[in-house]
């Protein structure tokens, strides 16, 4: 027996990422199992019974699901399965009994029966057309309907009729319809019209005509030469909406208490309008259990009440095709009042007596309703006899009204109750609900498609209540009337083919039906013979990680079924076993990816219509791995986290590295720092802790690695703080401690505040350890307390607690007098007397004032006293400088405090009176001076001595014409003492000095002024020391004058040495001139580097020296990393000091938090020019370009001279008609001056040919603003020098020549 499919896998021609299914199940073919076991049909189609071979092919899961769907056999099936046991089941139908061979009559195992079974089922396997639109075009194909209008119909007459059919098929079908099961001629009704390449009626009213005219049974056939398909029928109905009957309706008259029903009786609709009350002014009627509608549209009372005479009563109908509401007369009512509403039991206004029934189909709504009156209202229950209502699918409506069940079941039927129920009494109505059903499919007929002498089936089951019949049709005639053929048989429910050919291609239908409805199904048999055809793309590359099991795709199609085999790099034997296996869809398994797996891979298919053959190229690849995995980490609040995430992976595959935060996507915000093997978290919050999930993917896999971060953060407020044990002067403070936030609480601090003195400031109180939350807190008198609570552990401080309810201590005399009791004059003839006031806590009572009692010391005078309310007293008309006693004493309502302690306090200074005398000064150094004076008479200080004072200030330079500042300064010396030290002072100096006596009013007079001059010094250090190294041969060093020379500069000296490493080599030491600022040193190797140290010199000696080095050459890899700190401005920044030819990288960062930083940039300076020493001035060739060029000169001016003389002409270019153009002179001197600005020589000198420099008379220096040379500058770059104006240059040019001498002079006259 032959079996034909497509066999092909479903999936993308794509990468394959992850591993394929399991071997023993293949998503598009039968396992091996499942052959075996149609092998076991074919041998005993044979005749030949071989049990053990039988039984060990075939599957044991297989078998049992097999053998289930055998037991669901129908009778008739079961009838054809005793014809089948001939000698020659290939007859199968056949109504000839034959003899049973001996070993078919032995008794068969009950799995024998099953296979006979199993063969019956395999009769219904066809082939499936691959979606591929090419061969979807190619093959041809009897009529299937893709689309129809519902069963029933109903249209709005105010618009056309569209009845809708479609069809496909190839080739494409023609449609034509009958109309209550007569042809329905198209062409003879203008109005009715067939939309182009479709079925679809479209019926116009556009030019007249009645809706309700067309209304009927309609049915579509889509035909083409294979084949005819049906529609349902079509049952078309016009939308109704009829008028309501005009009546007019008396007022209803009813006792209070009574039951009321107000019917609505709506006109019939199609389909049924909704209905809803309202009153006559559009008021929607409120509902509740005592008013309601029922589902028949009529309005209940189960008692009416005065209040229902306020309104009126109209029923309304929506319709839902017109979207009209129709409103019917209202109802008025007028309820007659009695003294009183007498109370009675539950009554049934709907449904009337105990008992009803009601049918319902099944997979529809089923509504049951039990309306009830009486006074009080009664309540309504449900219950079902004999089980509990559906949970899942019943819900109550309407005030527990109604019970609703949805999507009705056979198991939903039997007897439902309702009880009424009220404080007077219960009642109980019964309802019988049967359950019927419409037609619905168990197996519904699928198309058949089958290769010339395949066998096939088509099975047409279905199931109701009552069991619905089937019919069986081909091409839309019943099978009876249709024309016999040989390789059909009907067996029930189900259509067996044999040996099927071209001439079998039909559609066959399928009507079941019963008293409640049909299904109609159409299926159709296709008989196709194609070649073996490749499905997938041709030479596909499929990349697999290693180790992985991955199956290569082969999808093909052909009728007969091709036959498949794989072959690896063209070698001729065919891949099947061990780590390879071959799924009947042409799918290729390899159970364990290897290196040497990878190559091409060659599928060929082949029937006996011919072969095809593609290839697929495997790729192998390394796994991703993560090799260093976060780890679980506790970190307090706002610290810096970083988790590893080192991957190692393929490197021809794309890495991406993503995090998860609790396995949703991380945002990564300017907290964070996400690179390539890590993720950084800068200032941790409580809302940071959680887990971490590292996935490290690529195109064809992923590998994670989870941590989870624990954020230690301050603990939460305790809460429902709460004062228990009150007493005199103590209470008990309970609370509830809040979340430790994952660090232990170690302390609670209990706070107070109070509303006398300082309300709304809080006080600490106590603190207790975090293992308690209860305390004792001792109290003070006289204070209304209010306490709040604030835990705290290693992180930090809770927010505090709500404050606790308020408790108020009773009064006392205070125990304690104010603190920090001074006497201090603020005058010259007063004295301020102050102290520290008492807080609440220390007051004890109301009214807290002060008894201030004061009197001079050593008098025995009486006490002077005075009652204060603030804390200071001020005593006037007290003697320059005299001691006192003071007594602060506390009191209020209930007392005073304790006898008070005396103070020494003292009346107001004076200024002193005299000046220190005989002031000597002895000149120590260059830079200090010793000064030595007599004492001032004590009487003369009037006050306390706080120190003697020197002021002094420069008063010129010992270097003419330099510039200096008169600032006085000042030295101070504390005590009384005779001598000091004057220090910090500058060389080569003129200075004048006073001196002082100070108290606490202030400075005496001054002493008489004295004079002195600091002796030459040595200089400080040079200033912009720079070095720079244009070629690995040369290094110019440049630098300026010392800021402060200190004396008369006789030159300058360098000392370099080379080093390598470890090595160094010997020192240089060169000495220049004091004019000189720049040098150049000659490399002897272009590997090692230079330290230069370089200091000024005056005839005292060497000054501060200042020491740079060469930059790295190149080669070396300098990887130097210099920070610039700028302020947060727009404002461009420029970087100096850069090297030539060098490559850099940049980046601004947030110095606060160095993860907020910009993107990293890079550049490369450009080459500096090679600037070679040797001077050109003795260069030959430069004296032979030189010489020609002057001789060309003269032989030009003597061209132009004879030409004058001659009277000759020669072209003059007009300056403001002309453009220059770029061979013309230039203006001026027809040249351009290039310099490079760190090559150029210093403001105010010239380079000379012997390297020297030379100052120039208009140029300005630095040494003429200030007290030197080169202002500083501030963090922001703001000019903090000091500068003043320019002298007047004949004052120079005046001063020139007295101080030839020296050449240091020579430049500082300049100014």
């Amino acid at each position: 027996m032959r079996r034909l499919a497509a066999r092909g896998a479903a999936g993308d021609a794509g990468e394959v990422a992850a591993p394929a299914a399991d071997s023993s199940d293949s998503a598009q073919g039968r396992s091996p199992s499942s052959w075996r076991l149609i092998d076991l049909c074919a041998i005993w189609d044979a005749g030949v019974y071989l049990p053990s071979a039988a039984w060990n092919g075939a599957s044991s899961g297989v078998a049992r699901r097999r053998l289930n769907e055998a037991e669901r056999l129908s009778s008739v099936r079961e009838a054809q399965l005793k014809r089948l046991k001939v000698t020659r089941p290939r007859v199968l139908g056949s109504r000839e009994q034959g003899q049973v061979p001996r070993m078919a009559r032995q008794p068969l195992p009950p799995w024998v029966h099953a296979a006979f079974l199993l063969c019956l089922l395999s009769l219904g396997g066809a082939i499936e057309i691959p979606m591929d639109p090419s061969i979807q075009n190619e093959l041809t194909q009897p009529p299937t309907i893709t689309k129809q209008s519902v069963k029933d119909h109903i249209v709005d007459p105010r618009d056309n009729i569209l009845i809708e059919c479609e069809a496909k098929g190839n080739p494409a079908p023609s449609f034509h319809w009958t109309r209550n099961s007569r042809f329905f001629n198209i062409a003879k009704d203008p109005r009715v019209s067939m939309r182009r390449r479709s079925g679809t009626l479209v019926i116009d009213f556009r030019s007249g005509g009645r809706p309700e005219e067309y209304e009927g049974e309609y049915q579509c056939f889509a035909r083409n030469k294979f084949g005819t398909a049906l529609s349902n029928r079509i049952r078309l109905q016009v939308s109704k909406s009829p008028l309501w009957p005009k009546e007019n309706l008396d007022p209803v008259v009813v006792q209070e208490g009574a039951p009321l029903t107000l019917q609505c009786n709506p006109p019939p609709g199609l389909p049924s309008p909704v209905i809803f009350w309202m009153s006559s002014s559009m008021e929607p009627i409120t509902q509740d259990k005592r008013v309601s509608q029922g589902h028949n549209g009529d309005l209940y009372f189960s008692n009416v009440m005065l209040q229902d005479m306020q309104t009126d009563y109209s029923c309304n109908a929506r319709f839902h095709f017109t979207h009209t509401i129709q409103q019917k007369n209202p109802f008025t009512l007028k309820v007659l009042t009695t003294r009183g509403v007498a109370e009675r039991t539950p009554s049934f206004m709907y449904p009337q007596g105990t008992a009803s029934s009601q049918m319902v189909l099944r997979g529809m709504d089923l509504l049951l309703e039990c309306i009830a009156s009486g006074v009080p209202t009664p309540d309504i229950a449900w219950y079902k006899k004999g089980g509990d209502l559906p949970s899942d699918k019943a819900k109550f409506e309407n005030f527990n009204k109604a019970l609703r069940i949805t999507n009705v079941s056979e198991e939903d039927s039997g007897e439902y109750f309702c009880l009424a129920s009220n404080k007077m009494g219960s009642i109980r109505h019964t309802i019988s609900v049967r359950v019927k059903a419409a037609p619905y499919w168990l197996d519904e007929p699928k198309n058949l498609i089958l290769a010339p002498g395949e066998d096939g089936r088509l099975v047409c089951r279905a199931n109701g209540n009552p069991k619905p019949t089937v019919q069986w049709m081909v091409n839309g005639e019943p099978l009876q009337s249709a024309p016999p053929n040989p390789n059909r048989e009907v067996a029930g429910d189900t259509i067996i083919f044999r040996d099927t050919q071209i001439s079998s291609r039909a559609v066959y239908q399928c009507n079941t039906s019963n008293e409640h409805g049909y299904l109609l199904a159409n299926a159709f048999v296709s008989v196709l013979d194609v070649p073996p055809r490749m499905l997938s793309p041709r030479n596909q590359l499929i990349r697999v990680i290693l180790y992985n099991r991955t199956r290569l795709d082969c999808p093909f199609f052909g009728s007969p079924i091709p036959t498949l085999r794989w072959f690896k790099n063209g070698q001729g034997s065919n891949l099947d076993g061990g780590n390879y296996h071959v799924y009947e869809n042409g799918s290729l398994e390899i159970k364990m990816i290897r290196k040497e797996d990878q190559g091409i891979y060659t599928c060929v298919a082949t029937n006996i219509l011919g072969k095809a053959e593609n290839q697929v190229r495997l790729e192998v690849k390394d796994p991703t791995r993560i090799y260093r995995m976060p780890e679980d980490q506790v970190a307090k609040r706002g610290t810096t986290v970083q988790l590893e995430c080192r991957v190692k992976h393929d490197p021809s595959l794309k890495l991406t590295v993503s995090w998860l935060k609790d396995d949703e996507p991380l945002y990564i915000g300017n907290r964070m720092k996400k690179e390539d093997d890590s993720l950084t978290i800068f200032g941790v919050a409580e809302r940071d802790q959680g887990s971490y999930t590292c996935v490290a993917s690529t195109e064809l896999d992923q590998d994670l690695a989870k941590a989870y971060l624990t954020v230690l953060g301050r603990p939460d407020r305790p809460r429902d703080l709460e004062l228990t044990d009150l007493a005199e002067r103590s209470v008990r403070l309970t609370w509830i401690p809040g979340d430790d936030n994952n660090s232990p609480i170690t302390d609670y601090v209990v706070q107070f505040e109070e509303d006398q003195f300082q309300p709304g400031v809080w006080h600490d109180h106590s603190k207790y350890p975090g293992s308690v939350n209860s305390a004792v807190l001792r109290l003070s008198p006289y204070v209304n307390y209010q306490f709040r609570v604030i835990a705290v552990n290693e992180v930090g401080s809770s927010h505090p607690s709500l404050p606790s309810e308020r408790y108020r201590t009773s009064g006392a005399p205070p125990e304690s007098n104010p603190g920090d009791v001074k006497g201090e004059g603020t005058r010259k003839n007063n004295m301020e007397i102050t102290w520290t006031p008492m807080n609440a806590t220390s007051a004890f009572g109301p009214n807290l004032r002060y008894i201030v009692k004061w009197r001079r010391r050593e008098t025995r005078e009486a006490w002077n006293n005075v009652t204060v309310w603030g804390s200071r007293y001020v005593v006037g008309q007290t003697p320059v400088y005299v001691p006192y006693e003071i007594r602060v004493q506390a009191e209020n309502d209930f007392g005073k405090g304790p006898e008070p302690e005396s103070v020494i306090g003292y009346s107001g200074e004076d200024y002193p009176r005299a000046a220190p005398t005989e002031v000597k000064v002895r000149v120590m150094n260059s830079t200090a001076i010793s000064l030595q004076w007599n004492r001032v008479y004590p009487d003369t200080v009037q006050g306390q001595l706080r120190e003697y004072r020197a002021y002094y200030w420069r008063e010129s330079s010992l270097l003419k014409n330099l510039w200096v500042s008169q600032k006085r300064q000042q030295a101070s010396f504390p005590g009384d003492r005779l001598r000091g030290v004057v220090s910090r002072l500058f060389p080569y100096s003129n200075y004048k000095l006073e001196m002082v006596v100070v108290n606490g009013r202030g400075d005496g007079p001054r002493s008489e002024t004295k004079e002195f001059t600091t002796p030459e010094g040595v200089p400080s250090a040079p200033r912009r020391f720079r070095v720079r190294q244009p070629n690995l041969e040369t290094i110019n060093l440049e630098w300026d004058h010392p800021e402060h020379p200190n004396g008369i500069m006789t030159g300058y000296t360098l000392k370099y040495v080379a080093f390598n490493g470890t090595k160094v080599g010997k020192q240089i030491v060169e000495n220049f001139s004091p004019n000189q600022t720049k040098f150049t040193v000659q490399r002897t190797d272009p590997v090692s580097r230079y330290r230069f140290t370089l200091s000024a010199r005056t005839q005292v000696g060497s000054g501060e020296a200042v020491t740079e080095e060469s930059p790295a050459p190149p080669n070396e890899g300098n990887h130097t990393k210099k920070t610039v700190p700028v302020k947060a401005q727009a404002q461009p920044i420029q970087l100096t000091d850069l090297y030539p030819g060098m490559t850099y990288t940049l980046r601004v960062y947030s110095r606060d938090n160095e993860g907020i930083s910009s993107t990293v940039i890079t550049f490369m300076t450009s080459t500096a020019y090679t600037n070679n020493q040797a001077d050109i001035a003795t260069q030959g060739w430069f004296i032979g370009l030189m010489c020609a060029i002057a001789l060309l000169v003269l032989i030009l001016l003597i061209v132009c001279f004879i030409k004058r003389s001659r009277g000759g002409k020669y072209p003059v270019r007009e300056k403001k008609d002309v453009p220059l153009g770029p061979e013309d002179p230039k203006e001026e001197d027809g040249s351009f001056d290039y310099s490079d600005e760190d090559n150029k020589p210093l403001q105010g000198s010239q380079t000379s040919l012997d390297g020297t420099i030379k100052q120039q008379e208009s140029d300005d220096s630095l040494v003429d603003y200030g007290e030197g040379g080169e202002g500083q500058f501030n963090e922001d770059g703001s000019f903090i020098g000091q500068y003043t104006v320019k002298k007047d240059k004949e004052e120079t040019e005046g001063n020139e020549s007295s101080e030839a001498t020296s050449p240091v002079n020579a430049i500082y006259s300049l100014a």
